[in-house]
């Protein structure tokens, strides 16, 4: 028999999550810019081959335009969410918004590798201060339960979209010229910039009093690039050592130095208070882990389908488009499992479905059809699906209002930190394990190797988000003095988050 109040419960949820006109325009703005970062990304590591050929740029050189926006993007993120706070989302995700497409537009127009590395740079900061910004907004725009959980899971799905598709639509643009590869953002941007100005709600006096915290967003961004720079520079074991230990000391010190700052600042650019949250903590060990493994496996699969079995960059692109199965199953599929089972649940289901789909390929040969590696790429889309959203749903819930951008900036750092991690990782034991081996079946051996890098992040990611959460004992209440002050630090319990 079914349970009437049961039902009833679920049936009222489902339509207080239900999004008017207004809900909808202003999701889809925010939703195209997280796409469009997403794409960016994507779309320029298909267009480096016709980069190289037309600037005649070095190795060093070709690296350094991907260094450039991992640099920029992840150095600010930080500060991009505290401004948020403190400045206006509205007003923050506008400027940068039009900063991206100016600059953009210059990577489109470069003649010189520096005109190139400067373009990705400042862009990459844009995207540094867009991001957090336009989460923030989703976040304070939408209430707290089923309605932003709604719309974190669809927003989600759009970022990953925009990097599965970005491959494709990045070799078919590659294959024109790839100055088109920097043409057509601006074009998006240009678009989204116009919705903005009607759909986004207009800043309100509910923002974060106080000064920005300068010395501090010197410390946060410096110590930042400084390891953004030494983890990258991971992806090359044996050239200049001293520098990439040089740049990940230098971080450390500065990141100390940063921590000790927010410690003491009347307006501290990160509230460390936001880490007495057990859940927000464990938010975002998961994020770096599940980035490292999700980026990590990507290169690494980019590597095996072009340099192992001889496909193009659009045919590879073409076979990941699979992965982008999320964009269904996020928006349909998440918020219900969301609601029936929780967060973590589904979080960590997901990340089982990661660590499958990268362990799948360690099987794999030199032989290998495309229908044999359907299972792999489709267990990736369900991974993000089911992750990537709901992660942000568990980083964000219980935080006031006047710190959900500083709370989206600490996400999205954790994001590309374990981007960064994983590629580099990933990198780097596929050039140890390969040694002075030459050949297919040597390479094929380095390959399976550096897939241990993801198998593994996916797996401790999986452990640490559904590791036993600590109960307070029924035998030692809290005092009623102590209880405020836990209350305000703790997320608020939803059905979500238990």
């Amino acid at each position: 028999m079914t349970d009437l109040p049961t039902t009833r419960a679920g049936e009222g949820a489902r339509a207080v999550a239900r999004f008017t006109l207004r809900d909808w325009g202003l999701l889809l703005v925010l939703c195209g810019a997280i796409f469009l970062e997403g794409s960016d990304i994507a779309m320029l590591s298909v267009a480096l081959p016709g980069i190289r050929a037309d600037l005649g740029l070095a190795t060093g050189e070709l690296g350094g335009v991907v260094t450039a926006y991992v640099v920029g993007y992840g150095g600010f993120m930080l500060l991009g969410g505290r401004a948020a706070d403190l400045y206006g989302r509205r007003r923050m995700f506008l400027l940068w918004l039009l900063v991206f497409l100016l600059f953009s537009g210059l990577g489109g127009f470069a003649t010189d590798g520096w005109m190139l590395l400067l373009s990705r740079f400042v862009t990459g900061v844009a995207a540094g201060f867009l991001t957090p910004a336009g989460m923030s907004l989703i976040t304070t725009s939408f209430a707290e339960g089923p309605r932003r959980n709604r719309a974190l899971v669809v927003y989600g799905a759009a970022g990953a979209a925009g990097f599965s598709l970005g491959l494709v639509v990045g070799g078919l643009l590659a294959a024109i010229h790839w100055r088109w590869v920097f043409f057509a953002p601006v074009l998006l941007a240009v678009v989204l910039l116009v919705l903005a100005l009607v759909t986004v709600p207009r800043d309100t006096a509910g923002r974060v009093r106080g000064a920005l915290d300068v010395l501090g967003a010197i410390l946060a961004t410096s110590a930042m690039v400084l390891l953004a720079v030494g983890i990258v520079r991971l992806e090359h074991p044996g050239e200049g050592v001293a520098w990439t230990a040089a740049a990940l000391g230098g971080g450390a010190v500065l990141l100390a130095a940063f921590v000790a700052r927010q410690r003491q600042a009347p307006h501290p650019l990160l509230p460390l208070r936001l880490f007495r949250s057990t859940e927000l903590v464990r938010a975002n060990v998961t994020a770096v882990l599940f980035a490292g493994g999700f980026y990590g496996f990507q290169v690494l699969l980019t590597l095996y389908l072009q340099e192992l079995r001889g496909w193009t960059p659009l045919e590879t692109g073409l076979a990941m488009l699979l992965m982008a199965v999320d964009v269904v199953l996020a928006p349909v599929l998440t918020p219900r499992l969301v609601e029936r089972f929780g967060v973590p649940r589904v979080i960590v289901g997901g990340l089982v479905a990661g660590t499958l789909a990268a362990a799948w390929f360690l099987a794999s040969g030199l032989d290998w059809t495309y229908a044999v590696m359907v299972p792999s790429m489709a267990l990736v889309g369900v991974a993000f699906a089911l992750v990537y959203g709901p992660i942000a749903i568990a980083a964000t819930t219980g935080v006031s209002d006047a710190e959900q951008g500083v709370a989206g900036g600490v996400l999205n750092t954790s994001f590309q930190l374990g981007a960064a991690i994983g590629i580099s990782a990933a990198t780097a034991v596929s050039v140890l394990a390969l040694g002075d081996g030459t050949g297919p079946q040597a390479g094929l051996a380095a390959f399976h190797t550096a897939l241990w890098v993801p198998v593994a992040a996916f797996a401790l990611a999986a452990v640490a988000m559904g590791a036993p959460r600590r109960r307070r004992p029924a035998t030692d209440p809290p005092s009623p003095a102590a209880a405020p002050a836990a209350e305000a630090d703790l997320p608020t319990p939803t059905p979500a988050t238990r």
